[in-house]
């Protein structure tokens, strides 16, 4: 009786094997993408986002599921990276959202609208506040799904040849600055110019450019502008917390089994974390080493601060009323921002204040 039983329990196990292994294979299929970023190598945190996104993904599979990275330029230039993805070059890519604000206005709110978010609370409002859906509304009309996937922290605001004293200083002023930033600062006469990372600095240093912005002191100090622009300006106002995103095909992401699109969520998430984490830990000895070169910090005077704050309300206004889907994401991204202040300006702020003031006592 007993070897009847064993044997029929035994049948009903290896049918159950037999039966298992497919269903396994068929939920970690071997799949292979490629990722073009908009970055250059030598920026090894805003590039290597997407290393450690791409790394996150392969152990999470058991390397069942790889995506090879490749650098701005290597398959196409950065700032065709949206394209590339759109028209089914690549699976994917990691890039900045604003970079193509010349398609749709629109596209600015997935990485950051000036005078907008810090990095804390634009995490809060993609992932708590209906950011990331709202933004897939867009994306959509491109074939796209779009995930947080880095995050650089208050930006700097820039390298110049000369200072800046008054608005009036502006006049005229080629600069590489990207997105609404440049629109913006238009409206004060500046020329703005937007060029990916690595093509800046010959640009600066042939004097095609008076001055540029970047990210702050760990990622300039590699690219050298304070070689031919000293004076280091603050804060950057128009990136006050700016979101990178991978891009994916909309057709290659519905086609992932729900396990690989589960793991691409939480890879995303890692290099979100990892990201700004990594320019926190950098930026501070950066800072004094680029000071100890002969860079000069200088903060943005308060006149060019109120000027640019009402030229941005200005054209907020005037791309809201012609463009529907602008003015529905701004209206919620004031609606979030004004309440995260409210509560930052309490507890957030009188920490940090209190500590500033305290450092090094």
């Amino acid at each position: 009786m007993k070897r009847r039983q064993f044997l029929k329990t035994a049948g009903l196990g290896a049918a159950a094997s037999t039966v298992a292994a497919p269903a396994i294979a068929q939920s970690m299929p071997d799949i292979k993408w490629r990722l073009t970023s908009s970055f250059p190598k030598s920026l090894d945190t805003i590039y290597g986002g997407a290393e450690v996104f791409s790394k996150a993904v392969a152990e999470a599979t058991d390397n069942k599921f790889q995506i090879q990275v490749f650098a701005a330029g290597e398959i196409v230039p950065g700032l065709q990276a949206q394209d590339a993805v759109t028209a089914g070059t690549v699976e994917m890519c990691h890039t900045s959202s604003y970079y193509y604000f010349g398609k749709d206005p629109t596209f600015t709110f997935g990485t950051a609208l000036p005078f907008g978010f810090n990095a804390r609370m634009i995490n809060a409002w993609m992932y708590h506040g209906g950011g990331i859906d709202l933004m897939n509304e867009l994306y959509k009309k491109y074939q796209i799904f779009a995930l947080p996937a880095g995050n650089t922290g208050a930006q700097m605001g820039g390298w110049f040849r000369k200072e800046i004293k008054e608005p009036s200083d502006l006049n005229g002023l080629k600069m590489r600055i990207g997105g609404l930033a440049g629109r913006i600062l238009s409206k004060l006469g500046l020329v703005a110019q937007q060029l990916a990372g690595g093509d800046i600095y010959p640009a600066l240093e042939k004097g095609t450019l008076d001055a540029c912005e970047w990210v702050g002191p760990y990622d300039d100090e590699k690219l050298g502008f304070h070689k031919v622009a000293p004076y280091y300006y603050y804060p950057g106002w128009w990136e006050g917390g700016p979101t990178i995103h991978n891009f994916i095909n909309l057709s290659k992401w519905n086609s992932l089994p729900k396990n690989y699109q589960s793991i691409i969520m939480s890879a995303s998430h890692v290099a979100n974390t990892m990201m700004v984490a990594r320019y926190d830990a950098q930026n501070p000895a950066a800072l004094k080493r680029l000071i100890a070169s002969g860079a000069q910090l200088r903060a943005f005077p308060q006149s060019i601060m109120d000027a640019s704050y009402k030229a941005a309300t200005e054209l907020y206004n005037e791309i809201s009323a012609t463009n529907a889907d602008f003015k529905k994401v701004y209206d919620a991204v004031v609606a979030a921002r004004n309440d995260q202040y409210l509560w930052w300006q309490v507890a957030e702020y009188g920490f940090d204040s209190f500590m500033i003031r305290y450092r090094g006592r």
